[in-house]
């Protein structure tokens, strides 16, 4: 027997909220990721206004006032934005 696959459109992002340090990604099939905040420096340092300011993709969110873009694929992997060492 075959695992079943989900289609593109039901991974697709439909709305985001950040609630309690973390982000709340809800897809169109009705699932929601929950990744902490942190994960995300440019978000997390971010104004309301800023993280409120969002666009969605087929595959994706994207706050273009912060230059900021999250696949689904990488919250459900569990990527984190790399840490930027200033020397």
């Amino acid at each position: 027997m075959q695992t079943p696959v989900a289609s593109p459109d039901a991974q697709r992002p439909v709305s985001a909220r950040i609630q309690d340090a973390l982000l709340h990604v809800t897809l169109n099939d009705g699932r929601v990721i929950a990744t902490p905040l942190d994960w995300y420096p440019r978000l997390q340092e971010a104004t309301h206004e800023q993280q409120q300011h969002i666009t969605f993709s087929i595959s994706g969110v994207h706050w273009p006032d912060l230059d900021e873009d999250l696949s689904v694929a990488g919250m459900l992997a569990g990527w984190r934005t790399p840490a930027v060492l200033i020397t």
